[in-house]
């Protein structure tokens, strides 16, 4: 018993040192050759839909295993405190490390899907834009239109139910751990959460797309921002500041680019 428990309160540790870890491999990866990979604007500006087969799927994996690491180093800390109520009352079990394990697969799962979603939209939309020119003459229109998006999103109702979720991981857990299979409940427990985190981040997440998904220095800015809202006790009136702020930076950029200066 007391092996099983020391086992179990490694875990978290395990957790922390896994975001160590991929925050070092991001901080790696984008000063190698290949940092481009991290690079939203690498895909859209890439030849990639018309390359072989074999390189397409080469490069989208490459893609695919960048966000995965952006979002375990992002968005994992910020579900934690989620993570150590299930530890806690699985900590009895011989497979208590599993089910934890199983629960953050779950939640990767999710952001992974979004984020395949994403880079989709984001590289159809380069598309469109550059078949009208927009990003060659107003290039400022995606990263204000994005600004502008995420921070009216932070003023949305949907914004605040699923933050809520997020901010409540006890009656979370309550809510969704129901016995029988463990296993496949720890990974559906994950899962949801993930939704719901989505559903709270998505536009902020956004925002990558705009800087550059590549940006260490944003992602920890970001990554901030998100674990601020979802955790901390005045984390849920943090978001209309920060709405208001990225509204006024979106309107700015708008203004500085369309306003002509007295005298032109």
């Amino acid at each position: 018993m007391s092996a099983r428990i020391e086992r179990a309160s490694l875990l978290l540790p395990a957790l922390g040192g896994l975001v160590a870890l991929a925050w070092t491999a991001l901080w790696v990866w984008q000063a190698s050759p290949y940092g481009r990979y991290l690079d939203h604007g690498g895909l859209a500006n890439s030849a990639l839909v018309c390359s072989a087969p074999a390189s397409a799927l080469a490069q989208g994996a490459l893609y695919v295993g960048g966000w995965v690491l952006m979002t375990a180093a992002m968005m994992l800390p910020s579900t934690f405190p989620l993570l150590a109520i299930l530890h806690r009352m699985t900590r009895q079990r011989s497979d208590a490390a599993a089910l934890v394990a199983l629960a953050t697969v779950g939640y990767l799962g999710v952001w992974l899907l979004f984020g395949v979603a994403a880079h989709l939209l984001d590289l159809g939309l380069h598309r469109l834009l550059e078949q009208r020119a927009l990003l060659l003459t107003d290039p400022w229109i995606y990263g204000a239109g994005l600004l502008l998006l995420a921070g009216a999103f932070q003023f949305s109702s949907l914004k605040h139910r699923c933050l809520d979720k997020c901010r409540a991981p006890l009656s979370f857990v309550v809510q969704h751990w129901r016995g029988g299979n463990a296993a496949a409940q720890a990974l559906r427990l994950g899962a949801h959460h993930g939704a719901f985190c989505v559903g709270c981040c998505w536009a902020l997440m956004l925002l990558m797309f705009a800087v550059g998904t590549g940006n260490v220095g944003w992602m920890l800015a970001l990554g901030a921002v998100m674990a601020i809202e979802k955790n901390l006790p005045w984390g849920r009136q943090f978001s209309a500041p920060l709405g208001a702020a990225l509204l006024l930076w979106g309107a700015w950029i708008v203004l500085t680019n369309t306003v002509a200066p007295p005298g032109v």
